[in-house]
């Protein structure tokens, strides 16, 4: 059974920059952390076995001197709330995320509405509206009456949402209603387009695609959702230990591909566990 990893796959700079963070011996000993800093089992198991506390909000009691924000972002409010509560805040947010925040202030700066194409109820989302005081959130076509009676949108895109059905969002947007001015600005991250174009490439070659990735992490369910539409046989893993033999009866061809926070030596794991059985086949 032969077996291909996808050109781009896996940990991205801006993940590796955060977990290098913290975990950094000056403020790892003495840190909490809002929220997960990245979605990837293994990666908050390491994060605990090195002692760093996890808190689910920042309603949650913190006990220890620092504070980091995750790689998905937080409100400036927030890391403000942290600080007046007497917190060093370390910020880890992804300077692409970073570059989202940023162009929705320009945005409301010169008088558009702000509108995100994402997934409503995910951190990085809320984190970009979370200072705003007027906004839409599009997740979806079905979404689209939220748009009525605007006049000027200034549109960007949550980092790990599918450019192409960003770009149909937009489309449909435009048809639906002629006469609104519309400023866009792609703000899906390279390292995304990058592992979403690998895998629609390595998918048309494959009998089977591996996927690997925590199972609320968003980029990873937007490779799986390449390769059903690829009409190929997918699986979502987040370990070895869940590949099932039976996947691969019969098959010539296996692709793997993981997310952006999906640490190398996970996909090392999953590529010799693959070589494994191909070779009891």
């Amino acid at each position: 059974m032969r077996i291909t990893r996808a050109r781009a796959l896996g940990t991205c700079f801006g993940v590796r920059d955060a977990i290098d963070a913290a975990l950094s011996p000056e403020i790892s000993i003495d840190l909490t952390i809002v929220g997960q800093l990245v979605h990837n089992p293994q990666t908050v198991q390491r994060l605990h076995d090195a002692g760093v506390k996890m808190v689910n909000s920042s309603d949650d009691e913190i006990t220890t001197r620092n504070v980091m924000i995750t790689a998905h972002g937080a409100p400036a409010s927030l890391k403000k709330q942290l600080s007046d509560q007497g917190h060093i805040v370390y910020d880890a947010t992804c300077p692409l995320v970073l570059r989202v925040h940023q162009a929705v202030r320009r945005l409301v700066t010169e008088g558009w509405h702000p509108v995100v194409i994402g997934q409503r109820e995910h951190v990085e989302v809320k984190g970009i509206v979370g200072d705003l005081v007027d906004f839409t959130v599009i997740s979806d076509l079905d979404d689209l009456h939220l748009l009525e009676g605007r006049e000027r949108i200034g549109v960007v895109c949550q980092t790990t949402y599918r450019i192409r059905q960003a770009k149909e969002i937009l489309l449909q947007i435009g048809q639906r209603f002629p006469d609104l001015d519309i400023e866009f600005i792609d703000t899906v991250c390279k390292p995304t387009k990058d592992r979403q174009n690998a895998v629609d490439e390595l998918s048309e070659q494959v009998d089977v695609m591996i996927v690997v990735g925590g199972t609320n992490s968003s980029n990873t369910h937007k490779l799986l959702n390449v390769c059903r539409e690829k009409e190929v046989p997918a699986y979502h893993v987040e370990n070895d230990e869940q590949l099932e033999p039976g996947w691969f009866v019969g098959v010539e061809h296996v692709g793997i591909t993981a997310g952006t926070s999906t640490p190398h030596d996970v996909i090392d794991q999953i590529h010799a566990k693959l070589v494994e059985i191909s070779r009891q086949q």
